[in-house]
């Protein structure tokens, strides 16, 4: 299985040099004890208050691209502190990350306090995407009642032979994600037009694009 390690000290001091290493080191020794191919390592030196940090930024590019997401860590204060801390590991938990650390001698464990403050999250965002899709589903009742007719700007295009597959304006979905939704968001959108889509289809359809977009390039 791949993984990706990150090592992080706070300053320039030359004991925290030193520090860098040692994970480094324990870190890897720990990706050899679990059988781990340790595809990146990634140092920086960076508050861990600071959430603008180019590693931990390239870790999280690093994890969205691999089909399997482990990531290992000295302990959970070198993911950051405070509320950046908290906000990583609510996104690294959305992304199926499994986070092994040397303190933890495995899996990361959380504190009572940490997991309570990370249900909360995942309740208030799970109310707010419930929330936006409320808001879309009335807005799209009132612009059809005021005589919108959707299917005229989301018209299904093309016929497939063989076995049916699901009809989906792609153009639709890229756009909406650049503008920052989730999958889950997007397919709530585009039931609304009248598309029967599930958050996986949206998915799969925007990875199939990007794939062909790459090859094309």
């Amino acid at each position: 299985m791949q993984a990706i390690i990150y090592c992080r000290v706070s300053t320039e001091k030359e004991a925290q040099e030193t520090s860098i290493q040692r994970q480094e080191e324990e870190l890897l020794q720990l990706a050899k004890q679990y059988n781990f191919h340790v595809v990146k390592v990634i140092k920086e030196k960076a508050s861990g208050y600071d959430l603008d940090r180019s590693g931990i930024l390239e870790v999280m590019e690093y994890l969205e691209n691999m089909d399997e997401r482990i990531l290992l860590i000295q302990d959970e204060t070198r993911l950051g502190r405070g509320n950046a801390k908290i906000a990583l590991l609510h996104v690294l938990n959305k992304l199926g990350v499994k986070i092994f650390t040397i303190s933890d001698y495995g899996e990361l464990q959380l504190s009572e306090a940490d997991s309570m403050v990370l249900k909360i999250v995942g309740l208030v965002e799970e109310y707010q995407r419930k929330l936006h899709n409320i808001k879309i589903k009335r807005g799209m009742e009132r612009a059809i009642q005021n005589g919108y007719r959707p299917e005229k700007n989301l018209a299904k295009r093309g016929t497939n032979a063989g076995r049916d597959k699901i009809e989906v304006p792609i153009e639709e979905i890229v756009r909406l994600r650049n503008k920052g939704l989730t999958f889950y968001d997007i397919a709530a959108t585009l039931r609304g037009f009248g598309y029967d889509v599930s958050k996986a289809t949206v998915h799969r359809r925007y990875q199939e694009y990007k794939e062909e977009h790459q090859l094309d390039r």
